[in-house]
C-alpha cells in the first residue's frame, strides 16, 4: 500500500485554479521532488497536503486514511512532518528547546503529571531530552543545543528546523526548498545530511527544489510542475531529457 497517496486534487483561490488534477504515489522510504518555475505551485502543493489549505477536490490518504480537512497538528500526529521555505524558528528559545517541544505532542503524563511533578513525568521528561539529543546528533548540530537560534548561521538552521520536525517521528518528512539561501558548502553538506537522514531512519521523503543538480543526485523520482499541473514525471534522467520540461526552464529559472 502507498504511504502516500493522492488523486486528482485540486484547488482555488477565488476563481483562480492553483492547482489541476495533481497525483502522487509515493511508497515508504522513497524520496521523491518536485520542481517547477517559480509560482508553478510548488508549495501550494505541500500546503494542501499537510493541512494549511483544504483541497477544492480530490482525496488526500496517508496510510490508507483520508487526512483531507484535519488540521496540520493532526496529520503531523498521523505521521507528515514537515520544513517550511522561510524558516518558522522561535527566536526566545534554544535549539533544544525546539525539539523538545515538537516532542511534547508524543507525552502522557496530563495534567496531573504536569502539575506535582510525578515520577511518570520527570521519566518522560528524560526521555524527551534523550530523544531530542539523539536527533540533533543526527543532524550534527548537537554542540548547538543551548545557543538560541539567533545566533546561528544560516545552515545550522536549517538543520534544526528538520530536527524539529524529525522530532514528532514522521514516516515521509515534506523538505520545502531546504537548500534556499545555501552557498555550494552548504548545499553539499545538506545533500549529505538528507542522505544520511534517510539511511538511518528509513522514512520517505518528499522535497521542493529549485537547484536541479541537489535533485537529480537525490531523487529516485521527479515531478515538474507548471502553472498548477504536472507536466512531467520520472526518473531524473528522464526529466533532465523532457523537452516540455526544459522548455518550462528556458531563462534560467532554475540553479545548478
Amino acid at each position: 500500500m502507498s504511504l502516500l497517496r493522492i488523486e486528482k486534487m485540486t484547488h482555488y483561490f477565488g476563481g483562480l485554479r492553483a492547482v489541476n488534477n495533481y497525483n502522487l504515489d509515493l511508497q515508504p522510504g522513497q524520496i521523491r521532488g518536485l520542481i517547477g518555475p517559480n509560482g508553478a505551485g510548488k508549495t501550494t502543493v505541500f500546503n494542501l497536503i499537510t493541512g494549511i489549505y483544504t483541497p477544492s477536490e480530490g482525496q488526500v490518504l496517508l496510510n490508507g486514511q483520508s487526512i483531507i480537512g484535519l488540521r496540520p497538528h493532526q496529520i503531523a500526529a498521523m505521521g507528515l512532518g514537515r520544513t517550511f521555505q522561510n524558516l518558522q524558528l522561535w527566536r526566545h528559545m534554544t535549539v533544544l528547546e525546539h525539539i523538545k517541544m515538537a516532542r511534547y505532542a508524543k507525552i502522557s503524563y496530563g495534567l496531573v503529571g504536569a502539575f506535582f511533578g510525578t515520577p511518570r513525568r520527570h521519566r518522560e521528561e528524560a526521555e524527551i531530552e534523550a530523544k531530542a539529543y539523539s536527533l540533533l546528533e543526527l543532524l550534527g548540530v548537537a554542540y548547538l543545543a543551548d545557543q538560541f537560534v539567533t545566533n546561528l548561521p544560516y545552515g545550522a538552521l536549517r538543520r534544526v528546523e528538520m530536527a524539529r520536525a524529525l522530532a514528532t517521528e514522521p514516516k515521509v518528512l515534506f523538505l520545502d526548498e531546504p537548500t534556499a539561501g545555501m552557498n555550494p558548502e552548504e548545499l553539499s553538506q545538506m545533500m549529505a545530511i538528507i542522505r544520511h537522514v534517510h539511511r538511518e531512519l528509513g522514512l520517505a521523503i518528499f522535497l521542493i527544489e529549485h537547484r536541479m543538480k541537489f535533485v537529480m543526485e537525490l531523487c529516485d523520482m521527479v515531478q515538474t510542475l507548471v502553472f498548477g499541473e504536472v507536466i512531467a514525471e520520472g526518473t531524473p534522467e528522464q526529466i533532465q531529457n523532457n523537452p516540455a520540461v526544459i522548455e518550462a526552464y528556458l531563462g534560467g529559472e532554475v540553479e545548478t
